[in-house]
């Protein structure tokens, strides 16, 4: 049996000859919290111009994975790891390298919207130039706000109301503002951790479309346990699986439709078809 596909939005295709776009590699990740080692070896290549989904049961590494794409991993003080990080080519962890570099080429979104609620809307929006020490005329600000928010896919809904607090908009509303907010800094890649698993079915599509429309501009890689969105926004997925008492590892990955309608390994079909998980 295999997995029935909901009818897709097409991803949008990959653009390599776009100076802009991004193509991130991790090569041979092993990762451990303390003693505990939680991946294993992952290589996976996440082509520049499309959607790479993370999918697999809760524990296996995903998000572990998806945090030390931007070096988030090592701000756990139990945490270390083995292996490359390669943008473009180059490793995010090379000592000459500043992490400040690597944070604002390699974006990230999490699973719960997190605007500073005592921020405007546009405030927000403008909290990663400072974060960056990143100088901007009052009027390329202007300009700055209005764009990250038609990508964010929010400007129609706050454009009279820049000023009011982030923390007062709705769920959907507070996530794509952390999307415009991300945006703001121009990075290269965006790591999303499960961006709509607290959202309504309504605001999740919105955030979809919303991806669809980055994936023009900027790498994309969603962690996501709705397999259906998987299936809707992603070019590729890859399988994370880790067995009782061993660490995660990549079980199968590649073109997201050959993977939900033919996988290779019976573990990937039991999985999205629903048989585990």
């Amino acid at each position: 049996m295999t997995a029935v596909l909901p009818d897709p939005v097409a991803p949008p295709p990959a653009y390599p000859g776009t100076s802009s776009l991004a193509e991130i590699e991790a090569r041979q990740i092993t990762a451990w919290f303390g003693e505990r080692k939680v991946l294993d070896r992952v290589s996976l290549v996440m082509p520049a111009g499309g959607i790479t989904a993370l999918i697999g049961p809760s524990g296996c590494g995903k998000s572990t994975f998806l945090r030390i794409l931007n070096r988030m991993h090592e701000l756990v003080p139990s945490a270390s790891l083995a292996g490359e990080v390669l943008l473009d080519g180059e490793d995010v962890y090379d000592p000459s390298r500043r992490l400040m570099d690597a944070r604002r080429q390699i974006g990230m979104v999490f699973q719960k919207p997190n605007p500073f609620p005592a921020m405007s809307i546009q405030e927000n929006v403008l909290a990663g130039l400072k974060l960056t020490g990143t100088k901007a005329s009052k009027s390329e600000r202007a300009d700055l706000v209005e764009s990250c928010l038609v990508k964010g896919g929010l400007w129609n809904e706050v454009k009279d109301r820049l000023d009011a607090p982030g923390g007062g908009l709705s769920g959907g509303q507070q996530q794509r503002l952390c999307i415009a907010r991300s945006l703001a800094i121009k990075p290269r890649v965006l790591l999303m951790d499960e961006p709509c698993s607290a959202l309504d079915p309504t605001s999740t599509r919105v955030i979809e479309e919303t991806m669809l429309d980055l994936a023009r501009e900027v790498t994309i890689v969603i962690v996501t346990h709705n397999m259906q969105q998987a299936a809707r926004v992603s070019g590729q997925c890859a399988f994370f699986l880790a067995s009782q008492g061993t660490p995660g590892v990549i079980v199968e990955h590649g073109d997201t439709t050959a993977m939900f309608g033919n996988p290779r390994d019976q573990r990937t079909a039991d999985y999205v078809n629903g048989r585990f998980g």
